[in-house]
């Protein structure tokens, strides 16, 4: 099913910089490791010839590069549309609706989201890319997404434990 070869080596270095991207707990760093991470997954679904993926990963650049800068609502939901029109409009089958959710999921919880509200919208995008990364026979990215999820889980829990031992403390 996996076949290792330049495309791979590329999702393998997708694998390296999304390990590093959800370890950030500062949001700002994590959505400058998610550009460079967005950045190489273009490359790495266009070698596979998963088009709709390598779209959908194009459009995360910008929307990543934006919301770096702004939390509009609007950009956010003109990405979602624009990545739902143009996956359709370049997928082939059934199968490729799952970068494209992905993608969307990823899209909200930049613009519109923070802290650990953010990072469950990126455990339920991760579920979707996770979905499209076997199917399209991604390696590095099916070890992406199953060590995110877990990386991500345990950042969430560091988070709320410290908002936990903030909100105890009266001093701060």
């Amino acid at each position: 099913m996996f076949e290792f070869n330049l495309a791979q080596f590329f999702g393998m270095v997708s694998f390296t910089l999304g390990i590093l991207c959800f370890y950030q707990r500062d949001d700002k760093k994590l959505k400058i490791m998610m550009l460079l991470l967005q950045l190489n997954n273009v490359l790495h679904f266009g070698l596979l010839g998963a088009w709709p993926a390598s779209l959908a990963a194009l459009l995360s650049v910008a929307r990543t590069g934006l919301a770096i800068r702004t939390r509009s609502r609007r950009l956010a939901y003109l990405f979602i549309v624009m990545t739902i029109v143009l996956g359709l409009w370049v997928g082939e089958r059934w199968t490729d609706i799952f970068p494209i959710l992905g993608a969307c999921m990823g899209t909200y919880a930049l613009f519109c989201l923070s802290g650990i509200a953010m990072r469950i919208a990126f455990l339920i995008g991760a579920c979707f890319w996770l979905t499209n990364n076997i199917i399209v026979g991604s390696l590095g990215g099916t070890l992406l997404e199953l060590t995110l999820i877990v990386v991500n889980l345990n950042t969430i829990r560091r988070l709320y434990r410290a908002r936990i031992n903030t909100a105890g403390d009266p001093s701060k």
